[in-house]
């Protein structure tokens, strides 16, 4: 072998060498075989302990004189080992059971639990006074114990109310009431309630009602509906004004159509009177009226001018008369133009700078509002007794109206006092209203709906008069009324 290739040779073969041994470990294995197990029954004692804590059993007894058997089989490898199972022990006296890792005692958010599939649906009732009918849905497959509620309008009262409910005052707020029902809904059911309410009927009155949890506090799903006063019979109505009529539209088209046969009759005449005049005037000769006859001349005859006639003109005071009343039109126009821009300015509307993006709207309680880029409902609002400070916890519904996903921020949100001053979401209280969720922190989905309890922490005895609600920093936001 020539000696160039000695060292080649060697090193493949080292090579080789190194790739088998770092191949050997991975290879399987058969595993050893299990020699049979001989239970050995340790003496009875009160204090015995059954351990079973690995696929190897070993008996063990708590008394010092109790022989400990183990079983011969050599103990499986690691790699190859799988997770014990807990089996089932028998109690006796001194038996001890630990829960395994997958019971729902020791998962972590196993008291937290997905809330109840509960769905309100609020609607006007057909009636002459304000009345409402709820409807209260359960679509778990096991009964949930509820508490519903209306918010009633500001001056009115309940005078019918099913289903046992009854009427009380809200949280920390003297001049408003609700309904208030405590319901265990049945799986898979349908609860119907209503309410007949007296109040003047001289407005749209909105009565939300909302489906909590047994304690009150967690809102389940919010509704809301608006009641119309119907409208009144013909026969109440005033005698139609005599330019709406039929009949007077009717002469009136007569006597136009009239006014202008006459007109163009006039005028037809007035032609043909000039016309005549002006032929027998001057007659067919074309050597007084210088036009050439018909049938032609031999001789060229020489042409004589026509006569001027004086064009004519409008009378003057038809002149100055449409003049004046073109100026009127266009006076009266801007003028009134101008009165509908000035009563559309609303004079309550508090200053802006002129940033904000989106309209503003205000509303009561139950009442949708839209503004940049959500749709707020402020459903209830309830307080804490008065003291020092006091908790305010407003029941609010968002609803996102665009095509991309959106956040809203604590900062933001505002509920003000009577006496002017506001304060902001207290964010720490709001996430434990909604069970730990931050939700300022999570985007509204496009077209997403949530429904979450909103925590203002105010100073004073007076509750916040007012909720003002915004998407962003320059959005124009909504305002909500408490009363």
């Amino acid at each position: 072998m020539p000696a160039s290739t000695r060292p080649h040779r060697t090193l493949a073969v080292l090579v080789h060498c190194l790739g088998v041994l770092t191949a050997l470990p991975a290879l399987p294995t058969p595993d050893p075989p299990r020699a049979a197990v001989t239970p050995v029954v340790a003496p009875a004692s009160p204090s015995a302990v059954v351990a079973s804590a690995s696929p190897a059993p070993v008996v063990a007894s708590a008394s010092p004189s109790a022989p400990v058997v183990a079983s011969a089989s050599p103990p499986a490898r690691t790699a190859r080992a799988e997770p014990a199972r807990p089996a089932a022990a028998t109690a006796g006296p001194g038996t001890r059971t630990t829960p395994g890792a997958g019971s729902p005692s020791t998962r972590p958010g196993a008291d937290r639990g997905t809330p109840p599939a509960v769905r309100v649906r609020v609607a006007p009732a057909g009636t002459p006074a304000p009345a409402y009918r709820i409807e209260v849905r359960n679509d778990g497959n096991a009964p949930v114990a509820t508490t519903v509620r209306q918010e009633l309008p500001p001056g009115s009262s309940a005078t019918t109310v099913s289903a046992g409910g009854r009427t009380t005052r809200s949280a920390g707020r003297a001049d408003s009431a609700e309904v208030t029902w405590r319901l265990t809904l049945p799986a898979r059911s349908t609860t119907t309630l209503n309410t007949a309410l007296t109040a003047a009927v001289d407005r749209p009155l909105t009565a939300p009602a909302c489906a909590f949890d047994g304690s009150g506090n967690r809102p389940y799903d919010c509704a809301t509906a608006t009641w119309h006063q119907a409208a009144k019979p013909e026969a109440d109505a005033g005698p139609t004004p005599f330019w709406q009529r039929p009949t007077t539209l009717l002469a009136a088209g007569a006597l136009l159509l009239a006014v202008l046969a006459a007109t163009g009759w006039w005028l037809l005449r007035r032609r043909r009177r000039v016309t005549g005049a002006t032929t027998g005037r001057f007659g067919a000769d074309p050597g007084v009226t210088g036009r050439p006859d018909s049938r032609g001349t031999v001789y060229p005859r020489p042409a004589v001018p026509s006569p001027a006639y004086r064009r004519r003109r409008p009378p003057v005071w038809l002149v100055v008369g449409m003049a004046l009343a073109i100026l009127a039109g266009v006076v009266g126009a801007a003028a009134w133009t101008a009165t509908t821009r000035v009563a559309a300015i609303d004079t309550g509307a508090q200053p802006t700078s002129g940033a904000w993006t989106g309209p503003g709207h205000a509303g009561p309680l139950g009442v949708p509002l839209r503004e940049a880029a959500f749709e707020f409902t402020v459903y209830r609002m309830a307080c804490d007794p008065a003291t020092a400070r006091r908790r305010c916890q407003a029941t609010v519904g968002v609803r996102n109206l665009t095509p991309q996903q959106q956040v809203w921020h604590g900062e933001l949100q505002r509920a003000y006092l009577p006496d002017g001053r506001w304060v902001n979401a207290d964010e720490p209280a709001t996430r434990a209203a909604n069970q730990g969720r931050d939700v300022f922190a999570e985007p509204v989905a496009a077209d997403g709906r949530m429904l979450v309890p909103l925590v203002f922490t105010v100073a004073g005895p007076e509750p916040p008069n007012q909720v003002e609600l915004r998407s962003g920093v320059f959005s124009a936001g909504v305002r909500v009324d408490v009363p």
